[in-house]
């Protein structure tokens, strides 16, 4: 049998590599040696281990849309607290995800000041961002971790997905933000962020959100 080491593994932008009958230790252990700052994404399932590299068209839409909730967010006067690319994971569940971006709302002031999140104690997040681009998000993760809502991008539209009975279902209208149209708000600024550039994108769903309220 022949072992490599992490650091011998060249993953280019918009490549993935799947890893098999790797132990929760071992998970353990490859986040250890990747560190926190790794620009790659994890996502580990029942010894399934996933480790993909982003391209840049995937992280400006991740950071856009994390902008436009912080706007909304501001807006509606919500207190939240961000914690990105944080890695979730539940050793009972054997799962852990680091999803593009990640936020507490409802349970802000549960994790508020605390730099690490451990989900034996904590909630997990109260919404999830992934972008897809060259592959899906791992729902199964992150019903294993619980998270009660997730916004995923794809194909220029925005989808959202609550968590109903263990499993997801897609919706229509955010929990988080009822009667407002998320889905709609969001996928047109992304797509003026891209003809007039993302601060003009930004400002203008500002005054959409205030003309909206």
């Amino acid at each position: 049998m022949v072992t490599l080491q992490l650091r011998q593994i060249d993953i280019s932008p918009g490549q993935r590599i799947t890893l098999k009958d790797i132990s929760w230790q071992e998970f353990e252990d490859i986040l250890a040696e990747l560190g926190e700052d790794c620009a790659s994404r994890l996502a580990y399932d029942q010894g399934i281990l996933e480790i993909r590299m982003p391209l840049s068209e995937h992280e400006k839409a991740k950071v856009i849309i994390g902008d436009l909730l912080k706007i909304l967010l501001d807006e509606l006067e919500m207190n939240w607290e961000p914690y990105g690319s944080t890695t979730f994971k539940k050793e009972e569940m054997k799962v852990g995800i680091e999803p593009d971006d990640s936020f507490y709302i409802k349970n802000y002031n549960r994790t508020s000041g605390k730099e690490r999140i451990d989900l034996t104690v904590a909630p997990p997040p109260d919404l999830a961002i992934e972008v897809d681009v060259t592959s899906k998000t791992q729902l199964s993760v992150y019903e294993g971790l619980g998270v009660p809502e997730i916004w995923r991008y794809e194909n220029r539209k925005l989808q959202i997905n609550v968590l109903s009975n263990g499993k997801y279902i897609e919706v229509s209208e955010s929990p988080t933000f009822p009667k407002i149209p998320i889905i709609e708000g969001i996928t047109q600024h992304l797509e003026m962020s891209r003809i007039d550039g993302t601060s003009n994108a930004l400002r203008a769903f500002r005054k959409w959100i205030r003309n909206y309220l």
